[in-house]
Parts: C-alpha cells; structure tokens; sequence
C-alpha cells in the first residue's frame, strides 16, 4: 500500500473540513506525494534488447514523501562520517513537558528554532564549567516531532563528541570516567554527579567499573527550561503569556547516553532527517473509515494503531515542518564559521579526516524479462500544470 492512495482516500475530506486552516507546506507535501512517480512529473524510458519497454518516472524529493529523501540521507551520512573524532560519543535528548505540546505546535516558525538553539546553548553552558568539562563542545542537533503512533510530542536529539576544546584552543580536554559500583550500576547520573579528577583505570578496584560522564542530567534539563524562558521574556513576550504557568514549575526530562564511536547514532538520526516518520511497509489496510498503521514500542514490541481516515492525515501532516526550516544544525566547533577550530582539533588529537565516500549512483533499471541492463532512449515530458 502506498500513503498517496491513503491521501487520495481521505485528504479530500480533510481539506474539506479544514478549508484555510491548513498550512501552505502541508498542502504542497500531499500534491508532492500525490504526484510522486506519476506521468505527472515526467521521467524517462528505457528499452531493452528484447524490445521491452520501461518508464522510470521522476521523484518528487519532498522531506515529506516517504518514496523519496534516501538517497539524501545516504549522502548526509557519508558527510558526517567524516566528521567523526577517535573519541566516545554522547547522544542528548532534551524533551519539553505535555503543556508546551499545543504552545509550540501553534507557532511553529518561532518555536522550532529557538528549541534547537537553547538545546545546544545549555548543553554548552554546562560543559564550559570547569566542574564538569571546561571547554567548547561540537555539537549537532536534530529536531524531531513525532511519537512511534505519529502523535505530536517535540524534542531535540544532540550528538556530542566526548570532549571539547579550551577557550585559548590549546588542549582537547576529554570527559572524566566516574567511579559506579556495582550496586549503582543501573542507576542514571544524578543532578549532582560530576567526574572525580584523577581517576584511572589502573584504581578500579573489584566490583567497580568506569562510567564516562558527560554533564548532569537533571541541571541539564534545567538549564534548557531557564534558557528558553529567558528567550520568551527578552525576544517572544507574546509567546510567553499563551504558555501555562504549570510549564515552568513541573520537571523537565534530560536523557544522556554514552553511544560508542557515534556511528550507530549518526544513522539513527540519518533516518529521521531526510524520510517522514512513516514508511509505507508501516501501511496495513485503508478503507473509506479508517486506516490502520503498525509501529514497534521501545521495548520491540508490535502494536497496531487504526484511526479515522481524517485523524491519519491530521496525525501524519501535523509533522511536515515548515517551508524552509532547517532541521539538523551545527553549533560549536562543528557550525559551518569554525574550520580554523576544527583543524587545530585534528591537529591537537593527531587525526585525520578519511576520504568522503559518496554512495553509488542508482543505476540503470533491469529489464523483468532477461534481465539485461536496459538502455536509455528518451524523457518524458513533466505534464503542464
């Protein structure tokens, strides 16, 4: 089943219902998905030996249209692979409480980059202490707005190297292992955890293992409440009164995680970067009432979710962001400006960037019959709109 013949089933309805209020970037990712490897937007035509015949019609590249973008993520990935340093990587998620859910998603343009901002800038303020780390980290963040069932729930994943540079940029500074026992061994950092200087390997007596530590959780999910109210009361007054009172006295959720070499975490956010948050396998049955989705929880688990056709595509464009919005950025070290700060850490560490691989070119189609690589022998023409 493919999601364009669930927006042809339903999102009549929905535009129907919903007239005006719709935004523009929504309209244009459904008649994106619509018209996505249609006779709509041209393409080409192959021919094989045999006499077979092939159209292979164009992609629409929306971010929205879950046929397209892997190409992008492929791409996106081999960039960043080369940005990965010979250390151990954190991956940070800061989430905003349920009472900010409808605050945010009703001004989205201003919302959006202000939560990828003060992410990185407390993440930032932390680590520049000299209790904790004491220097500058690189730091990508990724914005993603969709639970496993596709309900709107706004939160910002940061991948961090586990180290940062001095403000003279003389020394890599690395983050501090911390003695955990094993009665602790399943517990998270405390808000006031910090790494014990000096501690070493060769000290780990029986029954304790090293920890790496990055920053405190819970001062962490603090700092990036503090910041963002400070935003709202400097820059977004109006914004500020729409928000709940209840909002700024309830705890914030901070989650950091140790993720190895930071591989596996840079493809997991290459998969929520270029590709919407459902994939077409996900698509079970579609009828003219409902349409039912499967999904995994955490734990593995398969569950399955059916609502009404209008509910689908409410729950499913509510995610396309809007028109323009970057949604991966890079503070630090790592933003675009500091190639200078970037060399001196290659320099300090001893490490060179490897070669960029760019995936391979997709190519040309198999004829079904004979299975000979067909050839290419004309376009067709995108139809006038």
């Amino acid at each position: 089943m493919r999601l364009a013949d669930v927006l042809s089933a339903h999102w009549p309805a929905y535009a129907l219902k919903f007239g005006p209020g719709i935004p523009p970037e929504q309209r244009a990712a459904v008649r994106a998905i619509l018209r996505c490897r249609t006779p709509a937007l041209g393409g080409q035509l192959y021919r094989c030996a045999c006499g077979r015949e092939h159209f292979a019609y164009h992609s629409c590249n929306h971010r929205a249209c879950p046929r397209c973008g892997r190409e992008d993520a492929a791409a996106w990935l081999a960039q960043q692979r080369t940005r990965l340093l010979p250390v151990p990587y954190f991956l940070v998620t800061l989430t905003v409480p349920a009472q900010l859910r409808e605050p945010i998603r009703a001004d989205r343009e201003r919302w959006y980059g202000a939560l990828l901002r003060e992410a990185a800038g407390a993440l930032q303020d932390l680590a520049a202490q000299p209790k904790h780390l004491g220097a500058e980290l690189g730091v990508t963040a990724m914005l993603q707005t969709w639970t496993r069932d596709l309900r709107y729930h706004p939160h910002v994943h940061l991948l961090v190297p586990g180290g940062g540079l001095t403000a003279n940029g003389l020394r890599w500074v690395r983050v501090h292992p911390v003695r955990k026992t094993s009665s602790s061994a399943g517990r998270k950092p405390a808000a006031g955890d910090r790494p014990k200087p000096g501690f070493s390997e060769a000290k780990v007596a029986h029954g304790v293992k090293d920890r790496e530590f990055l920053v405190p959780q819970g001062k962490l999910a603090a700092r990036f409440k503090g910041r963002l109210k400070a935003w709202l009361k400097e820059h977004q007054p109006e914004l500020l009164q729409a928000v709940p009172a209840k909002v700024w006295w309830v705890q914030w959720v901070a989650d950091v995680q140790p993720v190895g070499s930071g591989e596996a975490a840079l493809k997991y956010l290459a998969n929520y970067l270029c590709r919407p948050p459902l994939h077409e396998s996900q698509l079970e049955t579609c009828d003219p009432q409902s349409v039912t989705f499967r999904y995994r929880q955490n734990g593995g688990d398969l569950k399955r979710c059916t609502v009404s056709g209008r509910e689908f595509v409410r729950r499913f464009l509510q995610h396309v962001p809007p028109k323009g919005f970057q949604r991966v950025r890079h503070y630090g070290w790592l933003a675009a400006a500091a190639q200078a700060k970037r060399e001196r850490i290659a320099a300090l560490l001893d490490w060179r960037a490897p070669t960029l691989e760019l995936p391979a070119p997709v190519p040309p189609p198999q004829c079904p019959g004979c299975g000979k690589v067909m050839v290419l022998i004309g376009s067709v023409a995108r139809k006038p709109p």
